[in-house]
């Protein structure tokens, strides 16, 4: 009996990146508008085909540098492989996709193809790249109960009102700021930087500047989930 084995094309692999930012208040994506079939004019995430003589990290890195700074990146971090036979149209192709952090206040240099956008207003993208977009929320939502990652959304120095608002850009609710402050000097995690920043028009008491203690991810509570306020 004649092995139909060799007569299937052969498996291609790409990688891409969902590179979040908190922007404008609100967690934004990195997106680029095809120019080509299939899904002409779908935004989609930057990356492409795998090399044979590079890694899955060493290839992100290397298609991100071409849509945007990788020195601005924070973190990244591998977020999951997504493999369903029907991805996309024609030839089979597993993606490996990574989740990408910007801290607040950066503003990279990108071509004129690729945008900012809404995670919760996603316009029309290609293939699974919107499923990949929220998972890469989810994650950093997720990650954010349990480790240190708003180190990569924030910049060096911060007050805890704007750490709040990058917090509750990520999450999707509101934060308290004063528990928010609890919770991550009972972890460690805050240093005082012996600055303050002016109240500006609001007036009042010039507010304390922190940076973060680390600057890789590191969990900081397994147990702990960060929740909404209940409702009224």
């Amino acid at each position: 009996m004649r092995s139909h084995l060799n007569t299937q094309a052969p498996l291609a692999h790409e990688v891409l990146a969902a590179v979040l930012q908190v922007r404008s208040d609100t967690l934004q994506v990195l997106l680029w508008r095809r120019a080509l079939d299939p899904h002409l004019g779908r935004w989609s995430l930057p990356g492409g085909r795998l090399r044979p003589d590079e890694d899955v990290e060493t290839s992100i890195r290397r298609q991100l540098a071409e849509k945007v700074d990788v020195r601005k990146l924070k973190h990244v971090e591998q977020l999951a492989v997504f493999s369903a036979p029907d991805r996309v149209p024609g030839p089979r192709a597993v993606a490996t996709a990574f989740l990408g952090l910007v801290p607040s206040g950066v503003d990279p240099v990108v071509p004129e193809d690729t945008q900012w956008h809404d995670v919760n207003a996603l316009p029309r993208t290609a293939f699974d790249h919107e499923a990949i977009v929220l998972h890469a929320r989810d994650r950093l939502r997720s990650k954010l109960s349990y480790t240190n990652l708003g180190f990569a959304l924030a910049p060096e120095e911060f007050t805890i009102s704007a750490l709040r608002g990058l917090y509750s850009a990520a999450l999707g609710y509101k934060v308290s700021a004063t528990n928010l402050q609890r919770v991550l000097q009972r972890r460690g995690l805050l240093v005082p930087t012996g600055h303050t920043v002016s109240p500006g028009r609001t007036g009042g008491r010039p507010a304390a500047s922190f940076s973060f203690a680390g600057k890789g991810m590191q969990v900081t509570d397994p147990f702990a989930v960060l929740k909404p306020p209940p409702r009224k």
